[in-house]
């Protein structure tokens, strides 16, 4: 049992690697440049790749082990830091580069919750989910904050060699693993089941209207906050270091102890009563970045905000991941957790993209209210789940 929980732990470690770098590390570099609010959250568009799971999710399930995808994507990764390090940010030929970055991401990610679905008994699922998270904001710490603070005194080509050298590493030593070739069964079901049986799984479950939409907003006032917090904590003064190490590195430990406790919680509670008691939590830490935003507290309030927001936050994630990963069955794990993912993702991707344009127009205070009384509304549709959601 110990080594499923070292290697899912390891496996979250990485699939945090590329996001770190995209929503914790070019929000700071970019703004850092001078770049404006509206063209920081534009730049998120180059994350679509992972709204896009589910049209490649199939191949995933249906060809090889899914070591081989994680390692294979992960070699990818590595081999697209390497030619980053060569060209000048916010470029055209950069962001192209980014997205060759999110969709490889795209690939190990998907790979990864099937391998999970696969491979972990639902029994012990809760906790594992919260080693798989805190791997993952573990990551945050590395490649996220630890970035971020590190470019305060390394050259960016440095940096971009650094974290090619450990992708493509790692990536070799995923594809030759041969502890992790693992499959749910050896004989393949029809590629056209293998999509559309999913599909058809998923649609004809009590309730699913009010599943799917829990799916796409449960998320999505912690995705509107985050994707200003950073362009909020340079122009409230900090410097990259500080950033790095307060909301990056310490603040990504209280989301480590927040998703351990979470996933104890998850499995202690049902999912309904999971999703409201740790939502909650979740949304009030919106309301801790508004009132860090007026002008008549003092700057260190952004500290007492950051940290809660991201306990809260691992607190939320915890329920949400349990509540996905308990919705897929084993044999179409990748395809139906890639259409919830997809669902999910899209709604993250949209929201971040405007949020520059609604700080810009409202100011930071009443962007954060505002995200506030959007991340209420999945508490309408938790009471109409099903016990069997």
């Amino acid at each position: 049992m110990f080594k499923k929980f070292f290697y899912i732990s390891f496996i979250y470690f990485f699939s945090g690697l590329p996001f770190g770098f995209f929503y914790n590390f070019i929000p700071v570099f970019f703004r850092s440049k001078g770049i404006d609010l509206e063209t920081i959250g534009l730049f998120s568009i180059v994350g679509l790749p992972w709204s896009l799971r589910l049209f490649f999710a199939p191949f995933i399930d249906r060809y090889f082990y899914k070591s081989f995808w994680m390692g294979l994507s992960l070699i990818n990764i590595g081999i697209v830091f390497f030619i980053l390090s060569n060209l000048f940010p916010a470029t055209l030929l950069f962001l192209i580069f980014v997205f060759f970055l999110t969709f490889f991401s795209a690939i190990f990610d998907t790979s990864a919750d099937g391998f999970v679905v696969e491979w972990i008994p639902s029994e012990i699922l809760g906790k594992v989910n919260g080693f798989r998270i805190s791997a993952y904001r573990i990551s945050l710490i590395v490649f996220g904050g630890g970035v971020v603070a590190l470019s305060h005194y390394l050259e960016f080509e440095l940096i971009f060699y650094i974290l090619g050298t450990i992708s493509f590493l790692s990536g070799i030593f995923l594809f030759l693993n041969n502890f992790l070739k693992v499959r749910y069964k050896d004989n393949f079901i029809s590629f056209r089941f293998q999509f559309i049986g999913a599909l058809k799984d998923i649609f004809k479950r009590e309730k699913v209207f009010f599943i799917l939409m829990l799916v796409l907003t449960y998320k999505l006032g912690d995705a509107l906050l985050g994707a200003m917090v950073y362009p909020f904590w340079i122009d409230r003064g900090f410097n990259r270091l500080e950033i790095g190490l307060i909301s990056g590195t310490l603040g990504s430990i209280f989301t480590i102890i927040g998703s351990i406790l979470g996933g104890f919680l998850t499995n202690i509670w049902s999912i309904k009563k999971s999703l409201l008691i740790l939502g909650f939590f979740q949304s009030i830490s919106n309301l801790g970045y508004t009132i860090a935003s007026l002008e008549r507290f003092p700057k260190e309030t952004v500290y007492f905000a950051s940290l809660f927001e991201s306990f809260s936050g691992g607190l939320g994630t915890a329920a949400f991941v349990t509540f996905l990963t308990k919705l897929c069955k084993r044999e179409f794990s990748s395809t139906q957790y890639a259409v919830f993912s997809t669902i999910f993702s899209l709604s993250l991707t949209f929201s971040r993209s405007l949020s520059g344009y609604g700080a810009s127009f409202l100011g930071y205070t009443y962007f954060f209210l505002f995200t506030f009384f959007i991340s209420l509304l999945p508490f309408l549709l938790i009471p109409f789940l099903s016990q069997k959601s």
